[in-house]
């Protein structure tokens, strides 16, 4: 069957792990529209994030490269090794956004692009921010803050109107505004506007970054209330000895305050979680409206993903940044009613760099970089790759880290202390039990594996000779991250308490007089 080149619309959410869609087995949680693109078309049950982390993770969606070409390994950027090109898109390629342009698409980017610098261009003819926080000076180059300051100004006096962070970042919240004025409904209107855009005879390729589910975790009225704490899953807990090999997950928990949540505490916190999760599956629900209302509906290929997980109290630990599946597997569904078969689960390994060459690959001109043809490996046309890397943090320091997956088996080495872990994941989902001594021969293949990939330009600096590269372990000073409203100037907790209230006794007596 010949089809003209599709409408594309990219659809990502932000720290979503893999197990939270009713369709693919979580019966706890409620989520209708993203079962309907579960039915609609193709789930991978083997994606990943290769460096699960949001920064890091987004370079590789916008130029379909792994780190060690973006150089991006966390949420900072790494300079360019010798032999790189000093600029990304000169190293990479052109982005994501700018390569759709020029394929002849009408492109627009909505949401979270968390780029370094913030304002960077990525390439798309029209652009609405929605980051999850704000930058210094002021906070108008952000599209939708400027917009709640604009069209809602009784709501311009919150400092963080998506939740408070630092202390609070992951403890229950509601959020402070309506749901119709949160930053997935306005971006959901601003995709619906787009959609429905007339006069214009190329297709589209749109790319919606929603903000959720990332902490703070405060869904609105009434999403807050829909999930019983008590009926939650239970956590995920191994030995601590083994669940911390990672130094990342207990440095991180202390960073975030998260060493002060109890398992039942985390029961609730995870059913703000699941309330976050069906807003923007309500939001997005909008916007598939949208794509049904086209006369062509059938031919817009929908991709749906995250850009990785979260531990959320499991392995006694919270963020992401690690190879625990929580925090690096991801939910991926693609459907495209017209090319694609429905209902269909795939177990090929998939990283977040193939995206490039789907949606380079429905406009007929795939160019997959650093990934694989997923559209042609569909076909039959190619073969799944045979194992998948990750790496987190800059190759040769004391934290950096190397996955590996092949068949049923995950590898992990850890510079800092030359720490492993190797998992079945068959027999042991959980990731519960190191096999790293029983099954020494599996370990021995997976840690050439990892050697191999890093004998490319920007990884090289792990290795020692033959070997990865190790440091003696160092357990990492304990430190707090503050998350506060930059853009007007609160930078963290005053030294002292009534520090705080200065701007507030000015403000109020110019209210009085």
């Amino acid at each position: 069957m010949s089809v003209s080149r599709p409408d594309i619309l990219f659809v990502m959410t932000d720290q979503q792990r893999f197990d939270t869609i009713a369709a693919l087995g979580n019966s706890h949680i409620y989520t209708p529209n993203i079962d309907h693109l579960v039915r609609r078309g193709i789930a991978f049950s083997n994606a990943y994030a290769t460096c699960p982390v949001c920064v890091a993770a987004r370079y590789t969606i916008r130029t379909g490269c792994e780190p060690p070409t973006t150089r991006v390994f966390s949420n900072a950027k790494a300079a360019a090794v010798a032999g790189q090109a000093l600029e990304m898109e000169a190293r990479c390629g052109p982005y994501l956004g700018r390569t759709m342009s020029r394929l002849g698409y009408r492109t627009f980017g909505i949401g979270k692009f968390h780029t370094t610098p913030w304002n960077e261009d990525l390439g798309y003819e029209t652009l609405w921010r929605c980051e999850e926080t704000y930058h210094p000076p002021k906070r108008e180059g952000d599209d939708y803050g400027s917009w709640l300051a604009g069209e809602h100004p009784d709501f311009d006096f919150l400092e963080q109107p998506m939740g408070e962070r630092s202390e609070m970042y992951y403890l229950p919240q509601r959020s402070p505004l309506p749901a119709e004025l949160g930053g997935e409904w306005w971006m959901a209107d601003r995709a619906i506007e787009e959609i429905a855009k007339s006069g214009d005879s190329r297709p589209f390729f749109g790319f919606v970054s929603f903000v959720g589910p990332h902490p703070p975790l405060a869904p609105p009225i009434p999403f807050n209330r829909m999930y019983n704490p008590d009926r939650m899953p239970q956590l995920v807990l191994g030995s601590i000895q083994e669940d911390h090999l990672d130094e990342e997950i207990p440095f991180m928990r202390h960073a975030i305050w998260a060493d002060a949540i109890n398992p039942e505490l985390a029961k609730i916190v995870k059913a703000r979680y699941y309330g976050e999760i069906s807003y923007l599956d309500h939001c997005l629900g909008r916007i598939l409206d949208a794509i049904e209302a086209r006369p062509s509906r059938d031919n817009v290929l929908v991709c749906f993903f995250s850009d990785h997980g979260d531990l959320l109290g499991d392995h006694h630990g919270w963020q992401k940044q690690n190879f625990f599946e929580s925090a690096c597997r991801l939910p991926l569904l693609l459907s495209w009613p017209a090319m694609l078969p429905a209902g269909t689960i795939r177990t090929e390994l998939i990283s977040l760099a193939d995206l490039f060459g789907i949606a380079t690959g429905a406009a007929d001109a795939c160019e997959v970089r650093q990934g694989i043809d997923v559209l042609k490996m569909l076909r039959g046309e190619c073969a799944p790759r045979e194992y998948l890397v990750g790496m987190v943090e800059i190759p040769g320091s004391q934290d950096f880290k190397v996955m590996v997956l092949m068949g049923e088996w995950k590898y992990i080495f850890m510079a800092n202390g030359g720490r492993e872990q190797l998992f079945n994941r068959r027999h042991d989902l959980n990731e519960l039990s190191n096999c790293v001594s029983s099954s020494s021969a599996i370990r021995n293949d997976l840690y050439v594996l990892a050697v191999q990939a890093c004998r490319v330009p920007g990884a090289m600096d792990a290795l020692d000779g033959d070997k990865l590269r190790a440091f003696p372990f160092r357990k990492r000073p304990l430190m707090r991250i503050c998350q506060f409203d930059r853009s007007r100037g609160v930078l963290g907790f005053p030294d002292k308490p009534e520090d705080a209230l200065k701007d507030f006794d000015r403000a109020t007596l110019r209210r009085v007089k």
